[in-house]
């Protein structure tokens, strides 16, 4: 079994004791017996955690591990950003488009290229909003780790696009910003800007989510697929029936969110309520959000 290095401070009594005893097993004699599966230390037994039946205590570990080492490093409370994975910078948007239109030249009539430049052209004017996601965790950032306590840490779903560019904002002014990655079939590695020492990987969705909102003073979303829609809206459900506190949840870039959700139409058809709106505000620039996040918060804003 490999090692574990875990910093002396983070260590406990139960850590060695069970330390010692998967080494003291390596002492015990070769037999028939010993090499039984069914004499495998639990903890060092793959085959028998990750059986249907050990569910509960995989949910269980993967809520301890980050909840553990989110309370050693002193994290407070957190700003969630959540957006696109294929929301890039612009630069990276516009290399696209300019391969895209390259193949498509030598294929004038190919609809499905056609289709993917279509696409790719939105991708880069949704790219301003990379720029904005940076901004806001530079802002963030350099406002509340004061004396060895991480307020306002950045958090996100720890993968490309919006998400590297919130954990780039935060590494620009050198501080703590957290990477909650999930195992997908793709786009699943954890972007280079999170703090390695919290950077965690989860199976589970409810568990990450609940990372999610277990710190959060507020919620920014931008322009996003699938999983930012998932994050946003139970969150927002949450919030609605009280089972989390009231916080600010901002959506970043009004067309976007306008075109995609009938939020109007919700109150007119009766399966939400007129205050219900209230829920979430837009925004456009990391300034305007930071701003409003002050005045919430009674927080000085000079930056």
């Amino acid at each position: 079994m490999k090692k574990i290095t875990i910093p002396d401070s983070f260590e406990d009594k139960s850590y060695h004791a069970a330390m010692t005893a998967a080494e003291d097993v390596k002492k015990q004699p070769d037999t028939p017996q010993t090499r039984s599966h069914a004499y495998s230390l639990s903890f060092q037994d793959p085959e028998f955690l990750l059986k249907d039946e050990m569910r509960s205590v995989r949910l269980m570990l993967e809520f301890e591990k980050p909840e553990i080492l989110q309370k050693w490093h002193r994290i407070e409370s957190t700003i969630v950003m959540f957006g696109g994975s294929r929301i890039e910078s612009r630069k990276t948007a516009l290399e696209r488009v300019d391969a895209i239109q390259s193949r498509l030249k030598n294929s004038p009539e190919d609809l499905s290229i056609q289709k993917e430049l279509a696409a790719a052209e939105h991708l880069l004017k949704w790219s301003r909003y990379y720029d904005v996601a940076r901004d806001l965790g530079r802002l963030v950032s350099s406002s509340c780790q004061l004396s060895g306590i991480c307020n306002f840490v950045v958090s996100t779903g720890g993968g490309p696009g919006i998400m590297e560019a919130a954990n780039r904002g935060a590494h620009d002014v050198q501080a703590k910003s957290i990477g909650l990655n999930i195992v997908l079939p793709h786009e699943q590695a954890p972007n280079p800007y999170i703090t390695p020492e919290l950077c965690f990987q989860f199976h589970y969705f409810a568990i990450r989510k609940m990372h999610f909102l277990k710190r959060a003073k507020a919620l920014v979303c931008f322009p996003g697929g699938f999983g930012t829609l998932d994050e946003l809206f139970e969150a927002l459900t949450l919030i609605q029936t009280r089972k989390v506190d009231p916080i600010p949840v901002i959506l970043v870039g009004e067309a976007f969110w306008k075109r995609l959700i009938d939020f109007d139409f919700l109150v007119e058809a009766g399966t939400i309520s007129p205050e219900d709106l209230d829920l979430f505000s837009y925004a456009e620039d990391a300034q305007e959000i930071w701003d409003y996040l002050c005045k919430y918060y009674h927080l000085a804003s000079e930056q």
